[in-house]
C-alpha cells in the first residue's frame, strides 16, 4: 500500500490498536501484563493542556501518570496511561502505512519503557528514543 493522505482517524486508530496488540504478544512474558495493564489513547494530536506544559505540538506520543513501582503523587493522580497522536505519527510517516506502523510501534515501546522506569539513556540504549 502506498501513500495515502486521506486515511481517516477511526483508520488510524485501528491500524494503530492493531499494532500496538501485536507488540504487546510479542514482548517477554514477564513485560506482557505490566503493559496490558496501562491504557492506550489514540488522539489526533495533543490537546492544549499538554502543550500548555511545553510539549512540541509535533510530539508522537506521551506517557502519563507514575512509572511503575512509584508511589502516587499528588500532582499526578491520574492512573498511567499512554497516548499516541495518530495525525503526527501519520505526518511523520509521510502517509505511508508501513511507516505509520513502525513509528507507531516504536513510539509505544518509547512510552511503554517510560511506565517501566526507564530514562532517556535506557531507552536510547534500546534504540527507542
Amino acid at each position: 500500500m502506498g501513500y495515502n493522505p486521506s486515511m481517516k482517524f477511526t483508520d488510524r486508530t485501528r491500524r494503530a490498536s492493531n499494532v500496538v496488540a501485536a507488540i504487546q504478544g510479542q514482548l517477554p512474558e514477564e513485560i506482557r501484563p505490566l503493559a496490558a495493564a496501562v491504557p492506550v489513547h489514540y488522539q489526533p494530536q495533543p490537546d492544549a493542556g499538554v502543550l500548555a506544559e511545553g510539549f512540541e505540538p509535533d510530539i508522537l506520543g506521551l506517557f502519563s501518570g507514575n512509572p511503575l513501582g512509584t508511589e502516587i503523587s499528588h500532582s499526578d493522580p491520574a492512573p498511567p496511561h499512554i497516548l499516541l497522536y495518530l495525525d503526527n505519527l501519520w505526518d511523520l510517516a509521510e502517509g505511508d502505512p508501513a511507516v505509520f506502523a513502525e513509528e507507531v510501534r516504536l513510539t509505544y515501546l518509547h512510552e511503554l519503557g517510560h511506565y517501566l522506569g526507564w530514562d532517556e539513556d535506557d531507552l536510547a540504549a534500546r534504540d527507542l528514543d
